[in-house]
């Protein structure tokens, strides 16, 4: 892919769908994408490693980076707990012929998409329903019960959004989700 500009992939979901375990998938199927690294003040989880699953800033430097303009999209997700994407990390990406995958939340991805136009292929990952997205938060041990409640309300505001997005795949089963979400990215990229 060297010497053509890479492409935007987009993908969102609610905390819970699958939306981060479809994007793996993906990108150990198709060479050519590269995940785009975003920056959070969330603290880091066990099996995160800086630089290579988020960017973890204090909320100063968060707040620094904020005020220089370099950020293509940023957004406070939860209280004090903010998100976003580095303008350098996707022009990394694309100038070398890449494609960005974004793993974002809703706001996140509509922005990007907004801002990128044509170039952008958005996917929101739906979950099969509401007592499964319960289900797979409480599996994941990360949060307290509070946490996964307020996810759950969260949730529900993203679910509206989804009939803004270009493709919608329900993960119910996740060989078929990855299986799609592979055919819509590679018929975005070759059109």
């Amino acid at each position: 892919m060297e010497g053509k500009r890479g492409k935007i992939i987009i993908f969102s979901a609610p905390s819970g769908a699958g939306k981060t375990t479809i994007v793996h998938a993906v990108l150990q199927r198709i060479a050519f994408l590269e995940f785009s690294i975003s920056a959070t003040t969330r603290p880091k989880r066990t099996h995160e490693i800086n630089g290579r699953d988020y960017y973890f800033l204090n909320e100063e430097k968060f707040r620094h980076y904020l005020d220089k303009g370099s950020f293509l999209e940023w957004e406070e997700v939860y209280p004090g707990k903010f998100y976003g994407t580095f303008f350098s990390e996707v022009e990394r990406i694309v100038t070398h012929g890449n494609s960005a995958v974004f793993d974002v939340d809703v706001k996140g991805g509509l922005n990007i998409k907004k801002y990128y136009g044509s170039e952008a292929l958005s996917i929101f990952i739906m979950p099969p329903g509401k007592d499964a997205l319960r289900t797979r938060l409480m599996a994941r041990a990360t949060e307290s019960s509070q946490e996964i409640e307020n996810r759950l309300q969260k949730a529900e505001a993203e679910l509206s959004f989804s009939n803004q997005f270009d493709q919608v795949v329900v993960n119910d089963d996740l060989a078929i989700a990855v299986d799609k979400v592979e055919r819509y990215i590679l018929n975005f990229i070759n059109e």
